[in-house]
C-alpha cells in the first residue's frame, strides 16, 4: 500500500465541487421510509444513499435490521432517483446479497475491523470487485488495526478504498459517544494523503444537535467527506433515534459548513495552514480535557488528605514529578525552562483546588 494514490481516482470520478456526502437512515425500516428520504436528498450534496440492512447491536433483543428485504428497497431507491447506494456488511454473505442488488458502496463497521478473521473474510468475497469499500475504524484505538484492514482489502485487488472516522469507544463518561481521538486520524492523513477519509459525525457525537460542529472540525482537519445518518421522522426512529438529522436539517448543514477551497497556490498556502491551524485546536482542546480531569484527581487526593489530616503540600512528591517531567520533556525537544513553567502552573491549580476542599 506504499501508493495510495490510485485509491482516489473513484473520488475524483465522481467530479464534485463539495465535500463527498453519503446520508440516509441508520435503519431501513420499511419501503415507503425507504423512498421518501432518497427522494428528499436527490437534489442536495448527498451522492450515496446509506441504509443499515443488519444491524449489530451489542446486545441482543434490539432490532437488528430488516435483513435482506431492505436490499430490494435500495435498489428500487436508487431506480428511482439515480442516487447511488451504500450499506455495511459484516460477512461474505451479506457481500454477496448487496453485490447482487448491485450496492455501489459498501462498509465495513468498527465491530468488524477488530477482526483480522472477519475483514479477510470480506476481502476474500470482494476480490477484485470495483466497488467502492470504506473501512470504519475499530472500537478502540488501534491504528494499525486500521490500517491491516485497508491493506487486506488492497492485497484482494480492490482499488477503490477508503476510511471511515467514526470515533472510538471509551469507559469515561465524556460529552460524545464516540470519542474522535481526532490524532489517530490526523496521523492516518500524514501517512497516506491520497487514501479518501471520511468522517460520520453521527457516530462521534451520538446527538444530532453536535454534528454540525464535528462536521466543520472533520472539513478544516481536510476530511473529504462526511456520512451524516438521516431520517424522516427521526425521533421515532427503530435505531439510534438521538443522532439522526432530517433530510432539511442535512441540507441546512450542508449549505452552513465552511469549506475550503484549493484553487491556487495562495489558497493551498492558505488551505494547508487553515489544515495545521485544525489539528493544533484538536490537540488544545484535549489539553483542556486532560487537565480537567487531572484536577477531578486532585480533588479527590485533597478529599483524602482532608480526611487523614495532611498538608497539601508534598515536597518529595512534586520534585520527584518534576525531574521525571523535565527528562521526559527534553525527549519531546520542550526545553526545560518550558517544563518548569508548564508543571508549576498545573501544581498551583492543583494546590488551590486541594485547599478550596481542605477549607470547605
Amino acid at each position: 500500500m506504499e501508493n495510495s494514490k490510485e485509491m482516489r481516482t473513484w473520488l475524483d470520478d465522481l467530479g464534485l465541487d463539495h465535500p463527498l456526502v453519503i446520508a440516509g437512515p441508520c435503519s431501513a425500516e420499511t419501503e415507503e421510509q425507504v423512498l421518501k428520504i432518497a427522494h428528499e436528498l436527490k437534489d442536495s450534496d448527498v451522492s450515496y444513499l446509506r441504509a443499515g440492512i443488519w444491524k449489530p447491536r451489542t446486545r441482543p433483543g434490539n432490532f437488528e435490521g430488516v435483513g435482506a428485504l431492505g436490499l430490494k428497497w435500495l435498489q428500487k431507491a436508487k431506480e428511482e432517483t439515480g442516487m447511488l447506494t451504500a450499506t455495511e456488511v459484516a460477512n461474505a454473505a451479506h457481500v454477496k446479497l448487496a453485490l447482487e442488488h448491485d450496492v455501489d458502496l459498501l462498509w465495513i463497521g468498527a465491530r468488524s475491523t477488530v477482526s483480522p478473521f472477519i475483514v479477510q473474510e470480506i476481502a476474500d468475497a470482494l476480490n477484485g470487485t470495483d466497488k467502492v469499500v470504506l473501512v470504519k475504524n475499530p472500537v478502540n484505538p488501534d491504528l494499525a488495526l486500521w490500517l491491516g484492514g485497508i491493506e487486506r482489502l488492497h492485497s484482494a485487488n480492490i482499488k477503490k478504498l477508503g476510511v471511515i472516522h467514526r470515533g472510538f469507544s471509551t469507559y469515561e463518561k465524556s460529552k460524545y459517544r464516540n470519542i474522535p481521538e481526532w490524532q489517530l486520524a490526523i496521523e492516518l492523513q500524514n501517512r497516506f494523503p491520497d487514501l479518501p477519509l471520511i468522517c460520520d459525525p453521527s457516530h462521534i457525537t451520538g446527538k444530532r444537535d453536535m454534528i454540525f460542529d464535528v462536521a466543520q472540525t472533520a472539513l478544516d482537519l481536510n476530511f473529504d467527506g462526511l456520512m451524516i445518518e438521516t431520517h424522516n421522522d427521526p425521533d421515532n426512529a427503530w435505531s439510534d433515534a438521538a443522532q439522526q438529522v432530517t433530510p432539511s436539517r442535512l441540507i441546512q448543514i450542508m449549505q452552513d459548513l465552511k469549506i475550503r477551497k484549493e484553487t491556487d497556490a495562495e489558497a493551498e498556502y492558505n488551505n494547508k495552514l487553515g489544515t495545521l491551524r485544525a489539528q493544533i485546536d484538536v490537540i488544545d482542546n484535549g489539553l483542556v480535557e486532560t487537565l480537567g480531569r487531572r484536577m477531578k484527581i486532585s480533588d479527590e487526593i485533597g478529599a483524602l488528605k482532608k480526611q487523614k489530616n495532611v498538608a497539601v503540600l508534598q515536597s518529595k512528591r512534586w520534585n520527584e514529578i518534576l525531574g521525571r517531567m523535565i527528562l521526559e520533556g527534553q525527549e519531546k525537544g520542550l526545553s526545560e525552562e518550558f517544563v518548569l513553567k508548564m508543571f508549576k502552573a498545573i501544581h498551583q491549580e492543583s494546590i488551590n483546588h486541594q485547599e478550596k476542599i481542605l477549607k470547605a
